[in-house]
């Protein structure tokens, strides 16, 4: 949890401010600044899954401890470099350094914690949020000095989580084989399991949804604030951070309760969904005012921020337990990698639709067509866990062919229905 909330610190202390950098003092040109983003974007999007692939045979602390010193060298390598071959050297490493301990990370968290995974990554998720929500104050306070102090200060931090993680984290091995097979292997064994892909590919929408409070919503703010957008954006981080950290606890202990894995899942989908009703309806300043613009902004962006912390624990139980516990970290690698991939198309599209929409004065599509693929997504997520052609649930395992008795939902709580075969027990 502390390495979590360190790793968030460190990152956004330094990365809010890089292009500005780059484009400013570097004087890099648009095209420069874009393919060094882009390369740290890639090299950890895209490697995630041969970071899982590595941590599940060579243990889950030596990938987050390479991580983090991977990452310390990289920022410490931002101080220095002035040219483009070294910035993106730089950008590399940082990027391939959270393909190391993401979904390392993640496998140690799933394995330490055995049936209480879902309140684990509750907690995870808090920790996760306060370093989004600490990193750029600090790095904004940095920054007023300069950008290589704030790069240097986010390298003292990672270096600072490397040396803890080495000495105080207990090493946490997957089980030896006497005959491991081939990496190839591996992938096919992930690939050819057609329920976790099919649940990777549904939660493909989540993410589109959630990562608008970092694209659709600040572009909402220019559009409604204009010059004083920079001010609106930091009041929808706020409340979007907010709400996570102060509410994450309750919101899984309300819907485990109500609802368990599954269905928790598709309701906090739906939530996601309608986040985006408020902006549809006031579309902008010119047809209810300003004041109510700004409103409907904020309101979104708490309902957004609820509906991701609805549904993050659960997701994260689930992607352990359709790996029946073999391979956690590389299935958490690939399924990364997936809605990374999602999340790049995701993005490419809303900016288009953003831009026609704000050029045919009909800004009600955009949050029109956020909500189409939260629907599209809420049904995926439905229909997954109602119809179960395999004897793994999103819920927990059973017999094939069997409906889920009402008394499943029990498995939420650390107990299995008789009869169920158990697709966590490898973890536990």
């Amino acid at each position: 949890m502390v390495n979590q909330f360190g790793i968030n610190l460190g990152f956004y202390m330094l990365m809010p401010y890089l292009a500005g950098y780059l484009a400013g003092p570097l004087g890099l040109a648009a095209w420069a600044v874009g393919l060094v983003l882009g390369v740290r974007n890639f090299s950890q999007q895209g490697m995630f899954l041969v970071g899982g692939t590595l941590a599940d045979r060579l243990g889950y602390k030596p990938l987050i401890v390479a991580g983090c010193l991977l990452r310390t060298g990289g920022f410490a390598l931002l101080v220095f470099a002035t040219s483009l071959p070294g910035l993106l050297i730089a950008s590399a490493a940082t990027g391939f350094a959270g393909a190391l301990f993401n979904p390392a990370v993640r496998a140690y968290l799933a394995a330490d914690t055995g049936e209480r995974r879902v309140e684990a990554f509750a907690v995870f998720n808090v920790f996760y949020q306060a370093g989004i929500l600490a990193g750029p104050l600090v790095g904004l306070a940095l920054m007023a000095v300069d950008f290589r102090v704030t790069a240097g200060a986010a390298a003292v931090v990672f270096a600072a989580l490397t040396v803890a993680q080495l000495f105080a984290l207990p090493a946490r091995r997957t089980e030896a084989a006497a005959e491991k097979p081939s990496v190839l292997d591996d992938w096919r064994t992930v690939v050819a399991n057609r329920r976790f892909v099919w649940f990777a590919l549904a939660m493909i929408g989540s993410y589109v949804l959630s990562f608008q409070v970092y694209l659709a919503l600040p572009l909402q703010a220019e559009f409604v604030a204009g010059a004083r957008s920079q001010l609106l954006v930091s009041a929808v981080f706020v409340v979007s951070g907010v709400v996570t950290v102060a509410g994450q606890l309750r919101i899984t202990g309300w819907f485990k309760a109500r609802w368990g894995t599954g269905r928790s899942l598709v309701v906090g989908m739906g939530i996601l969904t309608a986040s985006f009703v408020p902006l549809a309806v006031v579309s902008g300043p010119d047809r209810f005012g300003v004041a109510a613009a700004v409103g409907a902004l904020l309101v979104s962006a708490a309902i957004l921020a609820v509906g991701t912390a609805a549904v993050f624990p659960f997701e994260m139980d689930t992607v352990v337990t359709l790996s029946s516990g073999r391979l956690v970290a590389t299935h958490y690698g690939f399924y990364n990698t997936v809605v990374g991939v999602g999340i790049l198309i995701g993005n490419l599209a809303t900016g288009a639709i953003v831009g026609a929409a704000h050029d045919a004065a009909a800004d009600w599509a955009i949050w029109l067509g956020l909500s189409l693929i939260g629907v599209l997504a809420t049904f995926a997520l439905h229909g997954l866990d109602r119809f179960r052609p395999t004897a793994v649930s999103i819920t927990g395992a059973h017999p094939v062919g069997r409906r889920r008795p009402p008394s499943v939902h029990a498995a939420s709580r650390g107990t299995v229905p008789a009869g169920a075969d158990d697709a966590t027990d490898g973890m536990r």
